[in-house]
């Protein structure tokens, strides 16, 4: 099961001279690596140092592979990063949805890294500083995960630590997977907001559970939407799972916890799941804000083998 996870496509990328000057002279007569992307092709200076990084996953791998950065969205921070909201030599520049073209381009990068929540902004970031996409393709949630680690390494020069940090995941899913194998419950996965509950499943962002850990869905055929497929309590209560995982959109977004009574309404009492004591609220800065990157791909791995002991 694990080696469909081992395998992706080949990163298409060149080493070139890079002959033309940066704003400041400096990026003159030294390499370039040229990228294809989701967005496009894009020539960048090799070992970039002015980055910029809207990607919360691919902030979490610069910090893992130990590369700096001069600007971050700090609207939206996890508390796993929260060193880069309180460090004063990173630049605020804006949040995940709308971006600090003025900030931006005050710190003159030579890379900037996105993902789709940014992805309607690309044209305008490359007028500042080439810009690549790293976002990850949930209907193939590890193979791109792998591919975008593997690229940040080869742009910042740590490919060798990139693909030794991608190793020790790997290990990881492989014994997470053994651990989950045989168990026949099934789950769903809700995203609550605003008294609404979403319901997402196979390929969707949050798929990461059925695709890559194997535990068994509730609903098949569930609409695979960036917002999910709305649903209703009766629908919940219907599906009756034996896992019922939980994020919490307000959590992260409003800053303040959903009212709970509101969430666990009788309905969702009548479940499997929540009469066995397995609603289980997954953390919304991991699941929610995050995502795609070596710290919380780690994270989600050991907060479902916790949840399902």
């Amino acid at each position: 099961m694990l080696m469909k996870y081992l395998t992706f496509p080949t990163l298409i990328i060149a080493l070139a001279s890079c002959n033309n000057a940066g704003k400041n002279g400096e990026h003159s007569s030294v390499d370039s690596i040229t990228v294809s992307h989701k967005l496009g092709t894009t020539k960048v200076v090799a070992s970039p140092s002015h980055i910029v990084v809207f990607d919360i996953g691919a902030l979490e791998t610069l910090d893992q592979l130990g590369v700096p950065v001069v600007g971050a969205p700090k609207d939206n921070m996890p508390d796993h990063l929260a060193k880069y909201g309180a460090d004063k030599a990173v630049t605020n520049v804006g949040s995940v949805k709308e971006p600090n073209y003025e900030k931006i381009n005050a710190l003159d990068p030579d890379l900037i890294l996105i993902s789709a929540r940014q992805e309607q902004f690309y044209d305008e970031l490359s007028k500042i500083a080439p810009t690549v996409f790293v976002g990850v393709d949930n209907k193939d949630y590890m193979a791109s995960f792998k591919k975008n680690t593997e690229l940040i390494g080869q742009l910042v020069g740590k490919e060798a630590e990139a693909k030794a940090k991608l190793a020790v995941i790997d290990g990881k899913l492989k014994s997470a997977i053994g651990q989950l194998e045989g168990d026949g419950h099934k789950a769903l996965i809700l995203l609550h907001n605003n008294g609404r509950f979403s319901a997402y499943g196979k390929g969707s962002r949050f798929g990461f559970i059925h695709d890559v850990l194997g535990v068994k869905p509730a609903q098949e055929k569930l609409e695979v939407a960036i917002h999910g497929q709305k649903v209703s309590n009766e629908f919940i209560a219907e599906t009756n799972p034996d896992y019922l995982f939980m994020i919490d959109r307000n959590a992260v977004v409003a800053g303040k916890a959903g009212n709970k009574d509101e969430i666990e309404n009788k309905l969702i009492q009548q479940t499997n799941a929540y009469k066995n004591g397995k609603l289980i609220y997954l953390n919304p800065q991991i699941w929610y804000l995050s995502g795609g990157g070596i710290t919380s791909t780690d994270m989600m791995i050991d907060e479902i083998l916790q949840a399902l002991k």
